[in-house]
């Protein structure tokens, strides 16, 4: 029997793969060629899939070892027809032009893929590269599907050829913008590893020796920014190959994949979740023009996908530390905030927790002074008797405080992560002693103190809370105590030289509340406080998108493009 089909797949079955059926092991082997099951399983109803010579006729036939199998395909269209689309054309001239492809766009047909290319659009915008054939006109490099940014276009058939001998004699630079998951360990470096056809999964890449069928690869790479958190940092890639998947590959091998990629990335990372595609944008090319000989450089910006993602990595839960001195109101105004629905966090409530029969307070104290604090054993703490022995003895007070602060430190950092886990927008802990205890590591602070000023610091020290002041007179709060609380006066006097002064506890702040008025003026502030503070946590989300923006925008002052006409994007010296 005679089969007129010119393109055929031609398999041997080795021993690992004996047992399998037919047709799993075709979706397998064809997965590079778009075929899914379904189609093969058709394939095999139409007698277009021999087994030893033979047609197959079960779907379901069990392989053995040394058999071969062929796989008979009808001829694809050799034409390409026009379809209308956008073209971002950054410049253009008679025999050149550059183009900013979007993410998500297919450069040509291929595997499983028959319209809606960026071929098809240039073929319709392009009419000289309507071709009796081929499904490439003009095109001489490619980006991947999910990648963004700059791709030259031949339009005449001598420019293809031109632009083809200056990509094998590696006479066009490239560079790219990686978003890549953590930050690497050294300012930049370059990736030498052969590539090649992954051993098992055939629709990856893989680092494969040269012996072994793997072709040269080099990437040389550049630390741009570096997320301060460790989460990210944005690399300049320069490729001097142009091998499949290269800069993913090389970014994964070197432990830092590109965010988004789920071909070659962790699974199960939350950054990459959020992530719309592969973090990858060719934004600067240069070469010496085809036609004319004269140098040309464009680059072109990060687009708008790019930058929402790392405006969303900075939309992280802003945290608030809410701290004053005794009788100021900062519990009252916590529990304004938590009315309005933001998480808290309550240092004298742990505390309370932490003095229950058992817990590891109470078990601390009972191992440093026996039954002192806690009679026979049995019961919490008792925080009277423990309350009068520190405010007798300063010794006594140090070393409580030594002992629980630790406690309460961890189970405040538990706090944050949990709400970062659960994408809270603000979260705020109430902590009396948060600057006494040192809990405050980093006393770096804005200057002049805006919220703009205040956002950056927050960007540079992604760790470190807002610290919220609440200020009110000493004659105001001594009044509020003695009504509320029932303190005596030296009770007021030791917890008050327990803290700094009010003057120096509010110098240390970020903001500062004035809370000399009413219980009602009190709770309008939380709300406006409320606004204030997610308008702060915008910013810092904005000005981390503005500043990779800004690196993304990083070359010297813009020149005009050498060309005849200019739609979008920018030229720019020099480069690289």
């Amino acid at each position: 029997m005679q089969h007129s089909f010119p393109r055929a797949s031609r398999f041997t079955v080795d021993s690992s793969r004996a047992g399998d059926r037919l047709d799993r092991y075709l979706a397998e082997q064809l997965a590079d060629m778009g075929l899914s099951r379904e189609k093969i399983k058709g394939h095999i109803r139409q007698g277009r899939v021999l087994v030893n010579g033979l047609a197959a006729v079960s779907l379901r036939r069990i392989l053995r070892e040394a058999d071969e199998i062929s796989v008979l395909l009808p001829p694809p269209s050799t034409r390409l027809a026009p379809e209308t689309g956008r073209l971002e054309i950054l410049h253009q001239d008679e025999c050149l032009a550059v183009l900013n492809k979007p993410a998500g766009l297919i450069i040509h047909p291929g595997a499983g893929v028959s319209t809606g290319t960026l071929a098809h659009r240039l073929v319709a915008h392009f009419p000289s590269l309507a071709a009796p054939e081929g499904f490439r006109p003009g095109i001489v490099h490619r980006l991947d599907k999910d990648t963004s940014g700059l791709l030259l276009v031949a339009l005449t058939e001598k420019t293809r050829l031109d632009l083809a001998a200056l990509f094998a004699g590696r006479k066009v630079d490239k560079e790219y913008l990686a978003l890549v998951r953590g930050v690497p360990g050294t300012a930049g470096g370059t990736i030498d590893a052969p590539l090649g056809r992954h051993p098992r999964a055939r629709i990856k890449m893989a680092v494969v020796a040269e012996d072994r069928g793997g072709k040269p690869a080099r990437s040389i790479w550049r630390m741009v920014y570096a997320d301060p958190e460790g989460r990210f940092a944005l690399l300049a890639v320069r490729i001097l190959t142009g091998r499949t998947h290269q800069i993913r590959v090389h970014l994964a091998r070197l432990g830092h994949p590109l965010l988004g990629d789920s071909l070659y990335g962790p699974a199960g990372c939350r950054a990459e979740a959020a992530a719309p595609r592969q973090m990858l944008h060719a934004w600067k090319i240069a070469l010496d023009h085809p036609c004319t000989g004269r140098r040309m450089r464009f680059a072109c910006p990060l687009p708008d996908d790019f930058l929402n993602f790392v405006h969303n990595l900075g939309s992280r839960t802003l945290r608030v530390v809410v701290t004053g001195s005794p009788g100021c109101g900062k519990s009252a105004l916590t529990r304004a905030l938590a009315a309005l629905g933001t998480p808290v966090f309550s240092a004298d409530a742990e505390i309370a927790a932490l003095y229950q029969r058992d817990k590891a307070g109470w078990q601390i104290l009972r191992s440093r002074y026996g039954d002192r604090f806690v009679p026979g054993g049995k019961g919490p703490v008792d925080k009277a008797a423990l309350g009068r022995a520190m405010r007798e003895s300063g010794e006594i007070r140090r070393e409580v405080e030594a002992l629980l602060h630790p406690l309460v430190r961890a189970e405040l950092e538990a706090f944050w992560s949990g709400q970062e886990a659960q994408g809270a927008l603000l979260a705020l802990a109430e902590v009396p002693l948060y600057l006494e205890a040192g809990f405050f590591r980093n006393g770096a602070r804005p200057d002049p103190t805006t919220d703009e000023a205040l956002a950056a610091l927050l960007n540079v020290h992604p760790h470190r809370p807002l610290l919220l002041g609440v200020s009110c007179p000493f004659a105001l709060r001594r009044e509020r105590i003695l009504r509320t609380r029932g303190w005596s006066e030296a009770v007021i006097n030791s917890m008050e030289a327990w803290q700094w002064p009010e003057e120096k506890k509010m110098a240390g702040c970020d903001l500062v509340l004035d809370n000399s008025g009413s219980e009602a003026a009190l709770e309008a502030a939380a709300g406006r406080l409320t606004i204030r503070l997610l308008d702060l946590r915008e910013s810092r989300a904005r000005l981390l998108a503005e500043t990779i923006r800004g690196y993304g925008e990083s070359v010297s002052a813009a020149t005009p493009c050498p060309s005849s006409r200019v739609h979008h994007g920018s030229c720019a010296a020099p480069f690289p």
